[in-house]
């Protein structure tokens, strides 16, 4: 069984990644793009058996700083 968990800066959170990444979009010409938000994705292959609920505590414990990320979980 495979999960995936996309891993976000929460609103407010200043982004470097995401505006460097809108910066260099806008010099290569690409200019209609107003705001990026860089995140990660984390892919799991998980045991049989392995729940949601295990997935969001390796989250919570782990795999976010939950302070200043959010997560969501596709299992």
């Amino acid at each position: 069984m495979k999960a995936r968990v996309h891993v976000m800066l929460k609103n407010g959170v200043l982004d470097p990644q995401g505006e460097a990444i809108r910066h260099a979009l806008g010099s290569m010409g690409f200019d209609g793009v107003e705001g990026v938000r860089q995140g990660k994705v984390i892919e799991l292959d998980l045991a049989d058996g392995t729940s949601e609920e295990q997935v969001a505590q390796m989250c919570e414990r782990l795999l976010a700083n939950t302070v200043i990320e959010s997560y969501r979980i596709e299992m």
